[in-house]
């Protein structure tokens, strides 16, 4: 028997939202036993606590945001996935602002906070919804398809194609939960350079950097382009160049690291089916939003078929 877990002892984590730049503050905390992922955003005049479940998902563009009633949470997939692949069941997480921080664009800092702070077993049992049929969630038009199979254990298999030969098709897979920390949680997320330029037009990620993100130049990097990111992001101009097709002079720590990080995103957005699933999950070109999809797919499966899995949930409240 598998015992449910939750962590010793808080921890405070800093930084800026990937988005909105601001300066944010998220303290995660111990919870009760079946009461799962919670989020509460601490900066509103009436706490809001946000369930980290599927229902609640508002929107899935550049990263996955929950979103009940005033409060809306963004960027959590890093976090969950960090969650999910130490298989911490039960926290509370407050923060001070609208985005998760996004830190260095993987995993990692989450994974060794976790850890540091202490994973305890709980009195309660781990139930995990094993998956009795196939569930697949396809868009032809973008190339997706995302396939999950009854099996005894978790397991991950994951393709992304890009037509750019900076990554062209990669693969990745995980089987368990034994790889994902030092296989996966380091990844960190990735972005081509048409598309910085498009979002940093558009006033999004202001609190990206060029050491929290892999930046594929999928271009010629123009002296007009060099200056404007120097300007952006506070560096000499002089040290903004393309190094083995990647914007900043970080190595990527794996030949198919971005292909692990959208593994990575996987399992944080699947967690948001609200218990452990066991399945085999073959994933083509995943996505936030894709990912959601299934997560709510299998979470609307389980309400129907598994529905005592569900009945010892506790609500966490003011």
């Amino acid at each position: 028997m598998e015992l449910q877990t939750t962590i010793k002892q808080p921890f405070t984590v800093e930084g800026p939202g990937l988005h909105t730049g601001g300066f944010i503050t998220v303290k995660v905390m111990p919870a009760p036993a079946n009461s799962g992922v919670t989020f509460c955003r601490t900066d509103l005049q009436q706490h809001v606590f946000v369930p980290a479940v599927a229902d609640y998902v508002a929107g899935t563009n550049h990263g996955t945001t929950l979103c009940r009633d005033e409060a809306s949470i963004s960027t959590i997939e890093h976090l969950m996935s960090a969650l999910h692949g130490l298989r911490v069941d039960n926290v509370l997480v407050e923060l001070n602002g609208p985005e998760v921080p996004i830190l260095d664009g993987s995993a990692r800092i989450w994974v060794e906070k976790l850890c540091q702070a202490g994973i305890v077993e709980q009195e309660e049992e781990r139930c995990y919804f094993n998956l009795n049929q196939t569930v697949r969630w396809t868009d032809s038009d973008a190339g997706i398809e995302l396939v999950a199979e009854p099996a005894d254990h978790f397991e991950v298999d994951s393709t992304i194609v890009f037509e750019s030969a900076l990554i062209g098709s990669q693969s990745a897979k995980m089987v368990g939960y034994d790889q994902y920390v030092s296989d996966f949680a380091p990844c960190r997320t990735f972005v081509f350079l048409h598309e910085v330029e498009m979002l940093l037009a558009a006033n999004l990620i202001k609190g990206g950097a060029l050491d929290n993100a892999l930046v594929f130049v999928d271009k010629p990097l123009s002296e007009e382009s060099r200056q404007h990111l120097a300007r952006v992001y506070n560096r000499d101009a002089a040290s903004i160049e393309s190094h083995n097709g990647v914007l900043n002079t970080v190595e990527p720590y794996f030949p198919n690291e971005p292909a692990r990080h959208k593994l990575l995103d996987f399992v944080g957005d699947i967690a948001l089916v609200g218990v452990p699933v066991h399945a085999r999950f073959t994933l083509r070109c995943p996505g936030h939003r894709a990912n959601a999809a299934l997560a709510l797919d299998i979470r609307r499966l389980l309400i129907q078929e598994a529905p005592e899995l569900l009945e010892k949930r506790v609500k966490l409240t003011d």
